[in-house]
C-alpha cells in the first residue's frame, strides 16, 4: 500500500522515526523502495549530484519532471515528493499552482517541496487548498545559497532562531504536511519539533527531529570528495565501482572478455550456407 502524508503524521504521534532518502532515477528509487523508506525525495540536489552543477539553481522544471517520472516508476510504496526548482513558485501563487500541477500530473509526484517560510506561506496555503500536498524546507535553503552567503549553519542568533520557529508555525498553519530542517543547531530543531504537530525531517539538524533525510549518493560513497559533517557513509561504492570498471576495461583490452561463454551460437546449417557464399564470392561465382 502506498504511503500517504497522513502516515507520516501518524508516525510522529507514535514516536516512530521517519527514514527518508533522495532518489533521482528508476534504479535508485527501486532500491530505496525495496529498503522500505516511507518517503523518497526527488531533490533538486540532482543538480549537484547527478548533473554536475555547483548549486541547485541551474535545475529546471523540465529536468525535475524528467527525473520525477523515473522515480515514480521505481517507487511502488514510498511517498514521492518532488522539489519545486528555483523560481517556479516564487513569482506568484498562480504560477506555483501551475508548476506544482505539472509535477503531479506529468511527473506523477504525490507531493511537492518548497523552500522558505513567511515569504512562501501564502503560496503553501494556495497549493494545499487546491489539493497539492506541500512539504516545507527551512534553515539552510540551497536555492538561496547566494543570499545566505554560502552553505552555513542557520538559526544561531536569537533573532534568526525566533524567525525560524515562526516560519515553521506559519508553514504548518498554511497546511504543510512536514518540514525539512537543514543545517540548524540541534537544540533549535528540538524546539521546533516539539512545537509542531506535523513531522520535522532533519538533515544536519541533529537527533531530535521526527525523521532524517540524506542524499542517496552521499550515504553510499558515490560523491566526489569527503562526505559532509552531517552525513555518514554506509558503503564505499565509489571504490567498488571503480575497481569493477577497471577490471572490465582490462579484460576487454587483453582479450579475456567476452569469451565463448558470453557468445551466442549460429545454426550450423546457416553457418555452412554463409561459408559457401563466401567461397563462391572468393572464386568470382554468382
Amino acid at each position: 500500500m502506498r504511503v500517504r502524508t497522513r502516515t507520516l503524521t501518524e508516525m510522529k504521534r507514535a514516536g516512530r522515526r521517519i527514514a527518508c532518502v533522495t532518489a533521482y532515477d528508476y534504479p535508485t528509487a527501486r532500491l530505496a523502495d525495496a529498503a522500505g523508506f516511507p518517503l523518497v525525495l526527488v531533490g533538486d540536489s540532482l543538480g549537484n549530484v547527478v548533473l554536475g552543477h555547483d548549486s541547485t539553481i541551474a535545475v529546471t522544471l523540465d529536468a525535475m519532471l524528467h527525473h520525477t517520472q523515473a522515480v515514480v516508476r521505481g517507487a511502488k510504496q514510498a511517498l514521492v515528493v518532488a522539489d519545486m526548482p528555483f523560481m517556479t513558485y516564487q513569482v506568484s501563487a498562480e504560477e506555483a499552482l501551475r508548476n506544482a500541477g505539472r509535477l503531479m500530473q506529468e511527473g506523477g509526484a504525490h507531493a511537492v517541496k518548497v523552500e522558505g517560510g513567511a515569504s512562501v506561506a501564502e503560496t503553501v496555503e494556495r497549493l494545499t487548498s487546491a489539493g497539492a500536498p506541500v512539504m516545507g524546507h527551512l534553515g539552510l535553503t540551497p536555492q538561496s545559497v547566494h543570499q545566505l552567503g554560502g552553505f552555513r549553519v542557520q538559526g544561531r542568533s536569537l533573532a534568526d532562531a525566533r524567525r525560524l520557529i515562526e516560519d515553521a508555525l506559519l508553514l504548518q498553519e498554511g497546511g504543510a504536511f512536514a518540514i525539512v530542517l537543514e543545517t540548524v543547531p540541534a537544540e533549535l530543531s528540538r524546539i521546533v519539533t516539539e512545537r509542531l504537530a506535523i513531522p520535522t525531517i532533519g538533515i544536519g539538524a541533529g537527533p531530535h527531529c521526527d525523521g532524517e533525510i540524506q542524499v542517496f549518493h552521499e550515504i553510499l560513497g558515490l560523491i566526489d570528495g569527503r562526505p559532509r559533517k552531517h552525513a555518514k557513509t554506509y558503503a564505499d561504492l565509489n571504490a567498488i565501482i571503480a575497481d569493477a570498471l577497471t577490471r572490465y576495461a582490462d579484460e576487454v583490452g587483453e582479450g579475456r572478455f567476452p569469451t565463448e561463454a558470453n557468445s551466442f551460437d549460429l545454426d550450423e546449417g546457416v553457418l555452412e550456407a554463409l561459408r559457401r557464399d563466401g567461397d563462391a564470392a572468393g572464386s568470382g561465382e554468382r
